[in-house]
């Protein structure tokens, strides 16, 4: 059993015992039990429901294991040609690991 949930913006493939690494939620804390009800598409074995735009009733649990996770570094790179201009800039992303528990349906 899956769903399809949207989390900040993004949709996840989630199924109980996934970690899930999402862009940072500055509200959750270690430890922490957290429930999304944006659930767009849920497969009971073979039977799919899609939710016109969320599936009623259906929502997923997930455990907040780490609350900032850093993303690998990023390298953008400016160059103009002939005139002799070059910056770097390095850039890291702020994830939250989360581990789902359960996929209520």
């Amino acid at each position: 059993m899956y769903a399809i949930v949207e989390i900040n913006g993004q949709q996840f493939k989630a199924e109980a015992g996934k970690k899930l690494f999402v862009h940072h939620m500055q509200e959750a804390e270690n430890g922490a039990t957290v429930e999304f009800e944006k659930v767009l598409l849920v497969d009971k074995d073979g039977a799919i429901t899609v939710g016109a735009p969320t599936v009623d009733g259906a929502k997923v649990v997930c455990q907040v294991v780490s609350s900032i996770v850093k993303g690998d570094k990023v390298l953008v790179f400016h160059k103009k040609r002939r005139r002799g201009h070059r910056k770097l800039n390095g850039h890291r992303q702020q994830f939250t690991e989360l581990t789902i528990t359960e996929v209520v349906a």
